[in-house]
Parts: C-alpha cells; sequence; structure tokens
C-alpha cells in the first residue's frame, strides 16, 4: 500500500486528467495534493467495438491521461504522474455512459430497474520516467442491485439534476444512494474510482515516483 509514502507523494507535482468533483474528492481524502487538468480528448470511442466493457473504459482513461501528459510536455513543464479515470455502467452486455437529457435518464433508470448491472471503470497511471512516459492501466467492476422503480420515482430523481453527469444515469452518494440495494464490491468504484485498485497499483511504481 502507499501510506508509508504518502509524506513523499505530497511533495510530488499530480495531475487528475478529470472535472469530476467525485474523483477529486476520494483522492484528496488520501492525501494527494492534486492539479485538475480535465483533458481534452473527444470522449468518441464506440463501446460495441471492444469486447469488454473493461477495455473500453481502459481505453477511454488511456486517452485521457495521454491527451494531458503530452499537453504538458509540449508545454515543457511535464508532471510527476498523471491520472485519468472512465466509469461505464454495463447492463446485459450493454454500456450506458452519461445520460444526454431528460428522456435518455429515464430510459437508462428504466432499464436498470430491479435488476443488477455492473460499474466499471478504467484508471490509467501516466508515470514520468526520464523524457517517456510509463503507462499502468487496469479496470475494476462493482456489482449493482437496483430496486423497482416505478416512473413516479425515476422522474422525481431525475428533477434533482442528479443523473446527468453520472454514468448510468445516478450517483451511489447522492440521492442516486436510495435507488440501490445491494453492492458487491468497491463502493468508491461506483462512484467513479476505485480507491483500493488505485492504491496497489500506485504502490508498484512508487520506486519511480518516490527516491
Amino acid at each position: 500500500m502507499i501510506l508509508q509514502h504518502l509524506n513523499s507523494l505530497r511533495s510530488k507535482n499530480i495531475i487528475l486528467a478529470s472535472a469530476s468533483p467525485r474523483r477529486r474528492e476520494i483522492l484528496e481524502k488520501i492525501g494527494l495534493k492534486l492539479t485538475i487538468m480535465p483533458s481534452e480528448f473527444e470522449e468518441n470511442l464506440d463501446p460495441s467495438s471492444f469486447s469488454d466493457p473493461g477495455d473500453f473504459v481502459i481505453s477511454t482513461a488511456h486517452h485521457k491521461a495521454d491527451e494531458v501528459a503530452k499537453r504538458l510536455d509540449r508545454l515543457g513543464s511535464p508532471p510527476d504522474l498523471v491520472i485519468g479515470a472512465d466509469t461505464c455502467v454495463s447492463l446485459s452486455g450493454k454500456v450506458y455512459g452519461k445520460p444526454k437529457d431528460h428522456d435518455d435518464a429515464f430510459h437508462m433508470l428504466s432499464k436498470l430497474s430491479g435488476k443488477g448491472h455492473e460499474v466499471l471503470t478504467g484508471v490509467c497511471l501516466m508515470v514520468r520516467k526520464g523524457r517517456t512516459w510509463q503507462d499502468v492501466s487496469f479496470s475494476e467492476t462493482t456489482s449493482v442491485q437496483f430496486a423497482e422503480l416505478n416512473a413516479e420515482i425515476i422522474n422525481a430523481y431525475i428533477d434533482t439534476g442528479e443523473p446527468f453527469d453520472k454514468a448510468g444515469g445516478y450517483g451511489i452518494q447522492g440521492f442516486g444512494g436510495t435507488l440501490v440495494e445491494a453492492i458487491n464490491g468497491d463502493y468508491y468504484n461506483v462512484m467513479g474510482f476505485p480507491l483500493h485498485r488505485f492504491c496497489l497499483h500506485l504502490a508498484k511504481v512508487m520506486d519511480e515516483l518516490v527516491p
């Protein structure tokens, strides 16, 4: 784990290539000092072109981190570490991202009603090694069981405004937690960042970050 290295990590230049307030909150809770630099990568990958949703979120996370790393290289100010992440919901092999509007959110939540689905997050760590970057990527999966939802409940939830920036149209850490009967796996992964697996992989590259 990285607990014994936290003091050294606080001195490193760490970039979070995401505008997600949930990811920032999770990482700052363990003492990391972050610079937020959302990726300009256009998230246009087709999930159907991947054999597994995990590969899809890993690829998107890699593109996000890679875009920020290369942008900072061009500016002459490369950081020690760039963190990219991407989350999706998978139900019966179909991938759901963020809903575009009210109707799209209603459709997603209706599909999830009374069913079990998977939340997958891909994470990419771009570690500076001399003049090049070392890429460490992984994905985490958490199973989520939704309660039965009627149209009144779904519309009331959509009216909170919470679904629109969240994969699958819900956030477990907010009002969306009232829709969830059970989870099997990492709660933080459902929020959008698998903290435990991240710490395990960060420990593996610690020699590149901590003298």
